[in-house]
């Protein structure tokens, strides 16, 4: 005798069968159609024609952290370097002596970089010039560089929606890039990304960094004119940035300089002028300025370029900008093998084997760190 199935309040419905989180037909179709990478002669080709974005596709190639990736990518920047080196002789031979030729480095753009306090308006002050160069018939890139977490590792990378009539100017390419922690929140490949720039025809860089502090310097030793941009009436006008970055600057702009605020920042010039006065002499030739602008009312914004061009002009009669240029091949030189020894090392299989062990040790207080850090290098340079 069977026993009837027992009552109960709570009724158990069997549901609706959920459907796969992936679908295996989108799956497989993506699968048989493999996204075909571009050799190194299809990206040479687009960079060369301005093709914006294969430009931008090479950019993404180098900056890449991927063996493969890397190695194309030193590829098409030596290509690069050689044809726009080719190109800047052969213009040379048909113009000038050949004798008497300094070749620059190639390129035939000009590099400003340009920094400020947060809030001082460098992303409307891009904009306004920006636009003020194009007009004028200039090519014009932006590599804004974007501060990284420190935690996630990620950027908002934001500057296209901060320079929105820029973003959308046929001459104009902005590159926003995450700074990755590194030093003075310039990305890791921003010197290789203005070489790309130059082959795609772009006369005009500005490399837009994070903000004020020592490591800025990393911005001025890729740069040909170094712009710090400050506000006035914000307290003390020397407060907030240090000595280091005033003797770097070629010209200090006070920003915001309209309606009440126009006052102060004449007084702001001034002091900004005396203070630059108490620092000895660059050997560019040049004499550091300090002047206002309004990047809102575009006032001034005229007068900054042409105190670019006016440097421009003075370091090539005194030779100080081949001079300079030659001496950045020379820091691109040493920081390649230093970031190339870094990687090497970190990549290494006994290496890695072995440093997650030691940070261990080390954070138990188990291990000197000093002496865990040259029982790694020991290993390391004995497998030389």
């Amino acid at each position: 005798m069977t026993k009837p199935p027992i009552k109960s309040a709570l009724n158990i419905m069997d549901g609706i069968e959920q459907p796969p989180q992936i679908n295996e037909v989108a799956a497989k179709i993506i699968r048989s159609h493999k996204i075909r990478l571009l050799t190194s002669q299809e990206y040479l080709d687009g960079i060369f024609s301005g093709n914006r974005t294969i430009l931008s596709k090479a950019i993404t190639l180098i900056e890449s952290n991927l063996p493969a990736h890397q190695a194309q990518g030193q590829e098409i920047i030596a290509e690069c370097l050689k044809r726009m080196t080719s190109d800047e002789l052969q213009v040379t031979s048909d113009k000038l002596q050949i004798t008497n030729y300094v070749a620059p480095m190639p390129g035939k753009s000009i590099r400003i970089g340009i920094t400020g306090v947060p809030g001082v308006g460098k992303s409307t002050f891009i904009e306004a010039l920006g636009i003020y160069l194009t007009a004028k018939g200039h090519k014009l890139a932006v590599l804004a560089i974007d501060p990284s977490s420190s935690r996630s590792k990620g950027s908002i990378l934001g500057d296209k929606t901060r320079m929105e009539e820029l973003s959308v100017n046929p001459y104009a390419f902005i590159r926003p890039s995450p700074a990755a922690g590194s030093l003075g929140g310039v990305a890791r490949k921003t010197r290789e990304t203005i070489v790309l720039c130059e082959a795609a025809g772009f006369d005009v860089i500005f490399i837009e960094t994070v903000g004020v502090g020592q490591s800025e310097t990393t911005v001025h030793s890729m740069v040909d004119f170094f712009l710090l941009l400050m506000l006035a009436g914000a307290g003390d006008e020397l407060q907030g940035i240090k000595r280091g970055i005033i003797e770097m600057a070629d010209a200090i702009i006070i920003n915001k300089a309209d309606g009440d605020n126009l006052p102060k920042a004449k007084i702001a010039r001034v002091e900004y002028a005396n203070a630059l006065h108490l620092f000895p002499p660059p050997g560019s030739g040049w004499t550091p300025v300090a002047d206002i602008c309004s990047s809102r009312s575009k006032m001034g914004i005229d007068h900054v370029w042409e105190l670019i061009m006016e440097h421009h002009r003075i370091t090539s009669e005194t030779g100080f900008f081949n001079r300079r240029r030659m001496e950045q091949n020379l820091q691109v030189f040493r920081e390649t093998i230093e970031a190339g020894l870094h990687q090497h090392f970190f990549t290494r299989k006994e290496i890695s084997r072995v440093i997650t062990t030691m940070e261990q040790e080390i954070m138990k207080g188990t291990e000197n760190p000093y002496q865990a850090a040259q029982k790694l290098l020991d290993q390391y340079f004995r497998k030389f």
